[in-house]
């Protein structure tokens, strides 16, 4: 299956857009384009207040990406328990936590040497 490839900065604008539509929290884009051997090109990681939220992103985020964009994630993951799921649309890829999981798993640490932009929150 060929992926076919969607402009990164419009994806990302509609991510965001979606993860805030439901009040999404500490949103962040991690800019991975200057590291080696990095599995894409951005990460955007954000956080929900309990799974019902975390569902209630990862569902927006997608409805409003195949609305607009008319794309779909690769591959999703995680949905079950909704701690974090993670959205695979190839160059970019999204991670939804739940506020405890994001703080234990420390994700932006590991990348570290990314350029990172923190979206203030509307609310």
């Amino acid at each position: 299956m060929v992926k076919k490839e969607t402009n990164a900065d419009a994806l990302i604008t509609t991510i965001i857009g979606g993860i805030e539509d439901v009040k999404g929290q500490n949103i962040n884009i991690l800019d991975l384009r200057e590291i080696d051997n990095t599995v894409c090109d951005y990460f955007i990681i954000c956080e929900g207040t309990s799974n019902t939220q975390v569902n209630a992103i990862v569902n927006t985020v997608q409805k409003k990406v195949s609305k607009e964009l008319k794309d779909k994630p690769w591959h999703v993951e995680g949905l079950d328990n909704a701690e974090w799921v993670l959205i695979d649309y190839v160059n970019v890829v999204v991670h939804v936590f739940q506020k405890q999981i994001r703080e234990y798993y420390d994700i932006e640490s590991l990348w570290g040497d990314a350029k990172t932009t923190l979206i203030e929150s509307k609310f």
